[in-house]
Parts: C-alpha cells; sequence; structure tokens
C-alpha cells in the first residue's frame, strides 16, 4: 500500500503570531541555556527582530522589538538560593498615528 505524503518531507514551522498568548519553559543543562542566552544577545545587538523557534515542536515566534529594554535581576538568598534574570522587550506600535488637515 503505498501513501500520497512523503513522510520525510520537512514541514514549515506554525508562526506564532500577534493576538495570540504563548507560553514555554524549559529546563536545560546550563551549557545549553547559556548558548541561548548568547544567542539571544547577538540578535538583540545586531538586529531589530528577535526570532525564537523551537525546530523540535515545530514553531517560531518573531518579534519586532523596541527600546529601551528592561532587565530584572532577582536573587533569593534565604532558604535554596535562586537567581533568576528576566529580559523585557516591548513590542514595536504598527499603528500609524493621526494626521493633522
Amino acid at each position: 500500500m503505498s501513501s500520497d505524503t512523503d513522510d520525510t518531507a520537512e514541514t514549515e514551522p506554525t508562526t506564532i503570531r500577534r493576538g495570540r498568548d504563548f507560553e514555554r519553559e524549559y529546563r536545560l543543562a546550563a551549557a545549553d541555556a547559556g548558548e541561548f542566552l548568547v544567542r539571544l544577545g547577538e540578535q538583540l545587538q545586531d538586529d531589530e527582530t528577535l526570532t525564537v523557534a523551537d525546530e523540535t515542536e515545530g514553531w517560531e515566534l518573531p518579534f519586532e522589538f523596541g527600546e529601551p529594554v528592561g532587565l530584572e535581576i532577582d536573587f533569593e538568598g534565604t532558604g535554596e538560593p535562586e537567581l533568576e534574570i528576566e529580559v523585557e522587550m516591548p513590542g514595536v506600535a504598527d499603528d500609524d498615528g493621526p494626521t493633522i488637515s
């Protein structure tokens, strides 16, 4: 029995767009998290659009960011110590302003 579909064909990733909420949480080795953060930093330095993707799950999230970028460092030193670093980027407004006649 033959199949009309080719299981080896690559499929396009699902693009996460405006108007949809999306969240994923990962637990990674420190080296893998570091590599992700380096690549994130390179995109922040070089581009105006950041693209985060997971090829395994088949999604990508392009995001055109604005300024300023927020950076929060939170250290909890009591009990089991924990360090949290959060980066918050505002999106670029895509609306045209009103005109004066």
